[in-house]
Formats: structure tokens, C-alpha cells, sequence
């Protein structure tokens, strides 16, 4: 009894049968039986038929004029309730039912919303930065979105955001094209000979400096420089506008990181590389002029400063174990007067890279500046020269830097990003 009743409750479309009246004497059932399966008594069988046949008069409708209407005498004969059973007492199943589609709903859409997937590949890749190869596979594209934490007192990006993102793309470019092996930039060739890249010269122009929220677009693509080096261009734009931001080329020589000397370019790893050189410059008057050395300009409109006691922490170094190229832009600035970073902001700088910068060095910083530059809209312009060093002697990086007053609009060009 007790599993029919626990199976009527779960199964409601196969109520429990209703318990078979006892035999009489004669092995006969009696003829009548309650709405409880319980059997009349003999002395009831005449009440019970016409109870019976009321209740039957009263399911018929009478037609009226072609409305259903029912006696209204017969509605006293008919019972007042239902008989309370156990089927009766059960929950809605109807509501039960649609909680359960509701719940099962919500997490499928949940589920749908963890396993997203992009419809198109390169979605992926724009939205989070990770770039793509274009232009036939010699060029390498990638965005960033300018952060809060790289703009600084002038709400504008630093020229160190700048020089971050190009060494960025350098890297992933190298890495989606599936050069990259194990070291900072290395192809498999090059680690294999303990080789590594360092940056021998750069030039970078700045149009324009973005704001917080802006994104850029950069293209980064490699060439052949001389018989044993390599040059990396840039060109960063505004990726709503087109408009171009900065323009920057380099030159790169091979370094060995056991003996810290410069090395040739072995025939494997320029198999490696050549496929992708496309003979392309970013820059077409690059600043060829010869930096020189300090002190030599004793005329009355040069002015000097100097930083010292300048040391590296272990943040500034990278993968290679030397101070990374970027952080010499921020000491060469180190040096340059306050006055020249609130009134102005850089326009071009051009670096020569001399030797590398351990963890354990001392730097001092110079900076040379000339007010003898004019600009076409007759504003004057400054130009700078510097010398990073190291406290003892050797030069680190020599440098050139012209500076525009704040508010000057460069003249902008737009270049399409559909190369």
C-alpha cells in the first residue's frame, strides 16, 4: 500500500486503483457501490438510484433558444463537495513544472554567456590585444587602449607609453608570426647560439600624444639593415581618425649572452628572418646627424643641467639581465629642466645606443639645451642634447630632443589602415 501511494504521488496519470469490494456468500459482488468504494447497504439501493439518476439529469443541459441552461431545482439534488481523497490533495503540477523550465532556462543561458565564442576569428584578437598578421604577412597589427596609469600631469600618454607599445608589438609580432623562441625576442636559431636583439639606434617623431580611453593602432614590420643588422619600423595612429600619432624606426645587432659582445648574424637565423623583410621606412628624412659629445658647446645660448647618483632598480631590468631601452628615455629625461616639461612637450628624439646598463650601475644625466630654433608659426622651439653615462665614464646613450610649445597642433597626417 504504501509504495502505491508514494507512486501516485509522483505519477499522477495512474491513480491507484480503487480497492475491489468483497465477495457475498455466494461468491458475488454487491451491486452497488459509494463514491469510497464501499459497498451499499441492501436497504439504500433504492435511495441510491435516484440519486443516481438526479445527478444524471442534472449533467444534461437543457436547450434554450440555442442557450445552455440547467433547472434550477435540479442544482439542490446535486452534491456539495468533491470526496477529499489523496489524489485531490496533491500540488499543482502545472506550477511545479514551470519553476523547474524556468531554472533550467537561467542556467543554460549562464552557461551560453561562460562558453562565448567570437563569430569571426579576428574578434578575438582586436578585442583583446593580441594583433594580427596583415598586409600578406609582412606586417603586424595590434591596439591598445590608453590607460589612466599611463598618462600623466598633462592628461596625455608619456613618451614612455609610447616606446612601451612599440617594443610591445615588436615582441608579439615575432611571436604570431612563430619566430619565437626561448628568450626575449630570440628565434629558435638564436637561442640555440645563446643570441639575443639590442637595439643599436631609434627615432621616434610624435604628431600627437593620446588621451586616456584613446586606442592606438600600431604597425610594426622589419627589414635588412647593412650586412649584419636589422631595422624596425612603427607607425602608430588613432584607430578612430586615422590620424597619425607617432612614427619611430630602429636599428638592431646581435649580442651574445654569455660573453656580452656583439655577434654576426649566423646564415640560420637569417633564414629564419628573411622572409618577413619588407623593404618599407616609416621615417623618410632620418635624423643621420652626429651626436656630440659633452661638454662641447660653451655658447651663450646653451644652458647645462646634470643628474647624478642615477641607479637601476631590479624593475627596470628585463629578460636579458640589462636595463631595458625605455627606461633610458626616463633618465635621459631625468636631467631636463622642470620648465621645459610644463611649457613644452617632446616632438622628436633620436637615441644612440653605446653600451649596456647593469643592476649595479651608477648613471649621471646631462642635458645641453639651444632656444635658437624657430618654428614656421614663429614660436620658439627648443632643441636639447644629452648624455646618459655612466658615474665612472663610458657613455650609455647619447640623444636629441626637440621640443614644441604646448597647445602647437604638428601637421597632422592621415594614413590609411588598410595597408
Amino acid at each position: 500500500m504504501g509504495v502505491s501511494i508514494a507512486a501516485s504521488a509522483f505519477f499522477p496519470g495512474s491513480p491507484a486503483p480503487a480497492p475491489v469490494a468483497p465477495k457475498n456468500a455466494l461468491g458475488e459482488r454487491p451491486d452497488s457501490l459509494d463514491v469510497r468504494g464501499v459497498a451499499a447497504k441492501p436497504g439504500s439501493s433504492s435511495g441510491t438510484l435516484r440519486a443516481g439518476k438526479t445527478r444524471a439529469h442534472a449533467a444534461v443541459p437543457k436547450m434554450n433558444g440555442g442557450k445552455s441552461t440547467v433547472a434550477d431545482g435540479e442544482h439542490e439534488t446535486v452534491p456539495s463537495s468533491v470526496p477529499r481523497t489523496f489524489y485531490n490533495q496533491l500540488p499543482d503540477w502545472s506550477m511545479l513544472l514551470a519553476a523547474i523550465t524556468t531554472i533550467f532556462l537561467a542556467a543554460e543561458k549562464q552557461w551560453t554567456l561562460l562558453d562565448w565564442k567570437p563569430k569571426r576569428p579576428d574578434m578575438l584578437s582586436e578585442t583583446f590585444g593580441f594583433g594580427r598578421i596583415i598586409h600578406d604577412g609582412f606586417m603586424f597589427r595590434q591596439n591598445f587602449s590608453i590607460r589612466s596609469y599611463e598618462i600623466g600631469a598633462d592628461r596625455t600618454a608619456s613618451i614612455e607609453t609610447l616606446m612601451n607599445h612599440l617594443q610591445e608589438t615588436a615582441l608579439n609580432h615575432v611571436k604570431t608570426a612563430g619566430l619565437l623562441g626561448d628568450g626575449f625576442g630570440s628565434t629558435p636559431e638564436m637561442s640555440k647560439r645563446d643570441l639575443f636583439w639590442v637595439v643599436s639606434q631609434m627615432q621616434a617623431i610624435v604628431e600627437r600624444y593620446p588621451c586616456w580611453g584613446d586606442t592606438v593602432e600600431v604597425d610594426t614590420w622589419v627589414g635588412a639593415h647593412g650586412k649584419n643588422g636589422m631595422r624596425r619600423d612603427w607607425h602608430l595612429r588613432d584607430s578612430m581618425t586615422g590620424h597619425t600619432i607617432l612614427k619611430a624606426t630602429s636599428k638592431w645587432v646581435m649580442m651574445n649572452k654569455l660573453t656580452r659582445k656583439l655577434a654576426r648574424i649566423p646564415d640560420e637565423v637569417r633564414t629564419e628572418i628573411e622572409p618577413y623583410f619588407f623593404e618599407r621606412t616609416a621615417i623618410v628624412d632620418e635624423d643621420n646627424r652626429k651626436l656630440p659629445k659633452f661638454p662641447e658647446d660653451q655658447s651663450a645660448t646653451a644652458a647645462k643641467y646634470m643628474r647624478t647618483g642615477l641607479t637601476p632598480r631590479w624593475a627596470d631590468l628585463d629578460i636579458n639581465q640589462h636595463v631595458n631601452n625605455v627606461k633610458y628615455i626616463g633618465w635621459i629625461l631625468e636631467s631636463a629642466p622642470i620648465s621645459i616639461l610644463e611649457n613644452h612637450e617632446l616632438a622628436s628624439i633620436v637615441l644612440d645606443y653605446k653600451r649596456e646598463c647593469g643592476r649595479d650601475s651608477v648613471l649621471q644625466s646631462h642635458t645641453t639645451v639651444h632656444t635658437d630654433c624657430s618654428s614656421e608659426s614663429g614660436e620658439t622651439t627648443l632643441h636639447c642634447e644629452h648624455l646618459l653615462s655612466l658615474e665612472s665614464g663610458p657613455t650609455i646613450v647619447k640623444a636629441r630632443t626637440m621640443w614644441r610649445p604646448k597647445g602647437t597642433k604638428a601637421q597632422e597626417t592621415v594614413a590609411s589602415s588598410s595597408l
